[in-house]
């Protein structure tokens, strides 16, 4: 990784960090936080989360000091309220190169987790306000696992990158690398390049059109990932070649 150019984290007319200790969660901080002056990406960070989130009821386990939690708060308002999965793409997008400037074999599975191989190192949590047509306001809440050595949930599969490293990692380099990455997407985002961020996402999914389980409500069945619609939507073709469709929470990967 290139550390010479990267990301300030300092204040500008564009980018506001506030550094946090313990909160309950740096997405409900910024819910709650009025900025002083108009700012592009205002980000919340947390060396501890009392009520961590991930998606759905899902919480966030993570050690004090060890990894990375936090926030971005933008208004996003050129952006019609029928493109927010390109918010979810856009993000996932900017974590997934960040890791991946530190080692090959990381992936997006979908709809935002980062995996490596069939372990998950981040999670995201996207929260939008909408008023008319456009997005008015998103929180995006990221949860990376850095330096942790040992978890203690029922989680199935958490990694860490000082796991797959071998070694401990700078936070910071990984955060500025983020924020780099998403400074560009985002850009792209505001400029209308919504099929351009389509395209990265899908080269960068998880398992992309290979043949693996997955379960819905009528059990286990054997399919391979044909498209990401707009909208958020997986489109499955399973052994019989009929494509489903499935929004998030209505199938799942069997790892």
């Amino acid at each position: 990784m290139n550390r010479e150019r990267h990301f300030c984290l300092d204040d500008s007319p564009h980018f506001h960090m506030i550094e946090l200790d313990a909160i309950d969660s740096t997405n409900n901080f910024l819910k709650k936080y009025r900025p002083l002056r108009p700012c592009r990406i205002t980000m919340a960070t947390a060396e501890f989360q009392t009520s961590g989130r991930g998606a759905d009821t899902n919480t966030w386990e993570s050690e004090r000091g060890a990894n990375l939690l936090f926030s971005l708060l933008t208004f996003p308002q050129r952006t019609e309220a029928s493109k927010v999965f390109s918010l979810s793409e856009t993000l996932a997008l900017s974590v997934h190169r960040a890791l991946s400037d530190f080692s090959s074999g990381f992936s997006i599975k979908w709809p935002n987790d980062i995996y490596y191989a069939d372990y998950k190192v981040a999670g995201l949590l996207i929260e939008n306000d909408i008023a008319g047509k456009n997005i008015y306001r998103s929180i995006m809440g990221v949860g990376i696992n850095v330096n942790q050595k040992s978890f203690l949930s029922d989680a199935p599969n958490p990694m860490s990158l000082s796991q797959i490293l071998g070694e401990d990692v700078e936070r910071r380099f990984v955060l500025e690398s983020v924020m780099e990455h998403f400074s560009q997407y985002y850009r792209m985002l505001e400029q209308g390049e919504y099929a351009r961020i389509h395209a990265h996402y899908l080269q960068s999914l998880y398992r992309w059109k290979e043949s693996h389980l997955f379960e819905d409500e009528n059990g286990a069945f054997k399919a391979s990932i044909t498209d990401v619609e707009p909208d958020g939507h997986l489109n499955l073709c399973d052994e019989n070649g009929q494509t489903r469709r499935y929004a998030f929470k209505e199938v799942k990967y069997i790892i």
